[in-house]
């Protein structure tokens, strides 16, 4: 299956929304820590059909440089060539694919003061996106506005991730080193609940999408917790498997217990929350920290991941990721 070599350490890998063959790869040099970064957009290109030509499963469209390391990346929900990357230096940048290399970054916003871990786009109302940083807070954004429509700023260390509720435009939850999730209404001047989830740093969150009461955290605690946030006490399930911390989780936009993860263990695995055997698959093709994951929304069963060893894959389920 499709492999893409990047010249820096991958951090995240996100399908487009509107094309199923593309995707995009947000990379750090130096594993993130300092140095410079940059964001590919890349095309898996048709398998020849004859035999005459050599096949080059993926082609880069373009590359963006930045200064500093892309940690996460996001694509518009309303527009099929834009995309928000989260880079080290607390910037926010918007790129449009469409438009001449010169013209980009579309805009580079300047707000917060430490790395932005990631960034999220509104499923729902498609014209606003959220970014979360190690400076303990998350912003909500509009793409027409120079400036950020507000901060949220409760928790008491790094917001690792925030994500929108796949039904409600205005909710979102958030996952933080402090060890909560807190779920937020836009409308509301604080967050509306607080799940002490686990007891060590939780580095993701994601909303089922077709659930929209059910979210899972992630942690540095090398579980997965399935939380029904109308009643917080104890989990829905509680996912092992991992044997060092869980760095991201991305529920499947087609099946509603399914769930994909990736580890500092190198291994991708796939979860059904539902069954009690909850493991349906375990990918050990990354050689170093898997730290960014996706599913495709426009092909079922296909999947994407990214790591420290410099590789983006994708593949479908249920075969080898190395595969040729």
């Amino acid at each position: 299956m499709p492999v893409f070599k990047t010249p820096f350490n991958g951090y995240s890998v996100k399908f487009s929304p509107f094309y199923e063959s593309r995707l995009a790869v947000a990379t750090s040099q130096n594993f993130g820590i300092l140095g410079n970064g940059r964001l590919h957009v890349i095309d898996l290109s048709p398998a020849p059909l004859g035999p005459a030509a050599p096949h080059q499963p993926i082609t880069e469209l373009i590359a963006y440089d930045t200064a500093d390391g892309v940690y996460d990346v996001a694509w518009s929900e309303s527009h099929d060539s834009l995309l928000v990357a989260a880079i080290a230096d607390g910037s926010v940048k918007l790129y449009d694919v469409a438009l001449a290399p010169a013209s980009n970054p579309l805009r580079s916003l300047h707000e917060h003061t430490r790395e932005v871990s990631s960034a999220d786009y509104n499923p729902t109302r498609r014209d606003s996106f959220l970014t979360s940083s190690w400076d303990d807070t998350v912003k909500l954004w509009t793409v027409d506005r120079p400036a950020s429509v507000r901060t949220f700023k409760e928790h008491a260390y790094c917001v690792y991730s925030a994500v929108w509720n796949p039904r409600h435009a205005d909710v979102f939850a958030s996952a933080s080193g402090d060890c909560t999730l807190r779920v937020w209404d836009v409308r509301e001047p604080g967050s509306t609940m607080i799940i002490p989830a686990h007891e060590l740093e939780i580095l993701a969150c994601d909303w089922n999408k077709y659930d929209d009461c059910c979210i899972a955290t992630a942690s540095v605690d090398k579980s997965i917790k399935v939380w029904d946030v109308r009643s917080i006490r104890v989990p829905i399930s509680v996912l092992n498997g991992h044997s060092y911390a869980v760095r991201k989780i991305k529920f499947s936009p087609h099946r509603q217990s399914l769930m994909m993860s990736c580890s500092y263990d190198m291994s991708v695995c796939l979860w059904d929350y539902m069954v009690e055997d909850a493991l349906v698959a375990r990918y050990d093709h990354h050689t170093e920290f898997a730290v960014g994951v996706d599913m495709s929304v426009l092909v079922e069963g296909l999947l994407a991941s990214t790591g420290w060893d410099e590789l983006a894959y994708v593949w479908q389920h249920g075969t080898d990721p190395r595969a040729p």
